[in-house]
């Protein structure tokens, strides 16, 4: 047989032999990087003081998982590579300070799916039954932060996250986009041919409608809360003798012990959710940012030309512009926009400035690392 040209064992003793080595020293190196986290931990609470030290740093961690991406050889993916530098850094930054996140619950929802993304599974989870109550759990310090959906590639903007900005002093952190796959679950050992009823949040029902058109159009839908919500509604209803189905995710079918009569159901593959990070500090420049803005615009003839002209003007690129109305005056409205870069930089302060010349009020939601996951 010939040599292997990685110097890799051939045969299947040496070969574990090689993974048992390889795995003492990959968990020595753990250990050693999680010592100098610790280390972290103690000359930032020396220099800053308990009150003023941040542990955590956006900034930082989108750094360091974009460099993990680019020197990747594989056979591992990009994804998957980083995926495991993520928990590593969330089990490391656990031992400087556990961080506390308030997501839009309850249990088992994709919020919590996509904190668990962000930050890592070392951190302690908040579920909180509403948007506006994630918030007010970080405005309170409650919170380290909190994390809230802003808009789905199919059924597009959530409006109260978006209106939940007009009032409040917090910023975005950060952002993760989380491809959403729904799947039809049930109790164990349920016959399939006595559901009829479907339960699911109404976004999810809405991405899910033309299956169901096709395979069960019998059935009725029913809205609730959340798609976690849904799925407990079935473990219960098993417990006395009911089948009614709903549509979740893996996270809520692994919670509540459910079976996938159905799997991948939405209506297109790449369904998607962008979730936001909120929190009070501001973060710097990573070397690949996206800056968000609140604008309200002054009720006349071409104020919509006036703010995106400043773009074209600064060779800025703008990458979602959405609009709300203002609650203060009739037929007056406030403008979200996204664009790329740091608000720090050159060409976004000349573009926050000139805006500012032609609103009535701009203010800067948060700068923060594009979603590197």
């Amino acid at each position: 047989m010939p040599k292997n040209k990685t110097n890799i064992p051939d045969t299947l003793p040496l070969l574990r032999d090689r993974i048992d080595a390889i795995d003492s020293e990959i968990q020595v190196l753990i250990n050693e990087r999680a010592q100098c986290a610790q280390k972290v931990a103690e000359v930032k609470l020396s220099e800053q003081g308990d009150d003023a030290v941040v542990f955590y740093r956006p900034e930082r961690e989108a750094q360091v998982l974009r460099r993990v991406m680019e020197r990747n050889q594989g056979p591992l993916g990009n994804e998957e590579m980083a995926k495991i530098f993520r928990q590593v850094m969330s089990s490391c930054l656990a031992l400087e300070k556990p961080m506390r996140i308030a997501f839009l619950g309850p249990e088992g929802t994709f919020t919590q799916q996509a904190a668990i993304k962000h930050f890592g599974r070392s951190i302690i989870s908040a579920p909180m039954a509403a948007i506006d109550e994630v918030f007010r759990e970080v405005e309170s310090g409650a919170a380290n932060y909190g994390v809230v959906p802003v808009e789905n590639s199919t059924e597009g903007v959530v409006n109260h996250t978006l209106d939940s900005f007009r009032d409040s002093a917090l910023k975005i952190c950060g952002e993760v986009e989380l491809r959403i796959h729904h799947h039809l679950l049930v109790a164990p050992n349920v016959d399939a041919e006595q559901i009829t009823h479907i339960y699911s949040h109404q976004q999810s029902l809405a991405q899910c409608r033309a299956w169901l058109d096709r395979y069960w159009p019998h059935a009725e839908r029913i809205a609730v809360n959340s798609n976690a919500e849904a799925a407990k509604m079935v473990a219960d209803a098993a417990q006395n003798g009911t089948a009614i189905a709903a549509i979740a995710g893996d996270i809520a079918s692994e919670l509540y012990s459910l079976t996938k009569l159905s799997s991948n159901i939405e209506d297109h593959p790449d369904n998607t959710t962008r979730f936001l990070m909120i929190g009070h500090q501001d973060v710097l420049p990573s070397g690949k940012d996206k800056t968000s803005l609140l604008i309200s615009a002054k009720n006349e003839p071409g104020a919509l030309y006036r703010l995106l002209e400043p773009f074209q003007k600064h060779q800025v690129s703008m990458t979602r512009l959405e609009t709300r109305p203002s609650l203060m005056s009739r037929w007056g409205y406030i403008f979200y926009i996204d664009f790329e870069g740091h608000a720090d930089e050159a060409n976004s302060l000349a573009v926050i400035k000139d805006l500012e010349r032609q609103a009535s009020e701009v203010k800067v939601l948060g700068s923060y690392p594009i979603a590197v996951l």
